[in-house]
């Protein structure tokens, strides 16, 4: 079956970094496109960035644009998602997400299977 198990969450303030790992295992990673988002209490789930199966092109929320970096290891069935200069605002639960296409889009609607989530949380 598939699984998608993220790693990496904690606390940190304002201005730190962190990186987010998911491990894929269940599917033919390198034809997924796989996504990040998030969800804070009392808001809907959101796009954060994707990838597509290959590693070329990535797509990013103008929120974290220019602050986030996503990348894969194909090898690794892996995506990291790197966060520099994190804020507040960034404080939610973090979701992988896989699609059985290699395209990446930013609704929830079109990815098949989701990871557990991890906490990230920003202190001010």
């Amino acid at each position: 079956q598939v699984q998608l198990v993220e790693s990496g969450g904690g606390l940190v303030q304002a201005g730190a970094s962190m990186r987010l790992s998911c491990a894929a295992s269940g599917l033919t990673f390198s034809r997924c496109g796989m996504g990040w988002f998030r969800q804070a209490p009392g808001k809907e789930r959101e796009f954060v960035a994707g990838i597509v199966g290959s590693g070329r092109s990535t797509l990013y929320a103008d929120s974290v644009k220019g602050r986030f970096t996503l990348s894969r290891d194909n090898a690794k069935n892996t995506v990291y998602l790197r966060m520099n200069s994190l804020k507040p605002e960034d404080t939610a639960v973090y979701y992988c997400a896989a699609r059985l296409n290699p395209g990446v889009l930013r609704s929830t609607n079109y990815y098949d299977y989701w990871g557990q989530g991890t906490q990230v949380t920003v202190s001010s």
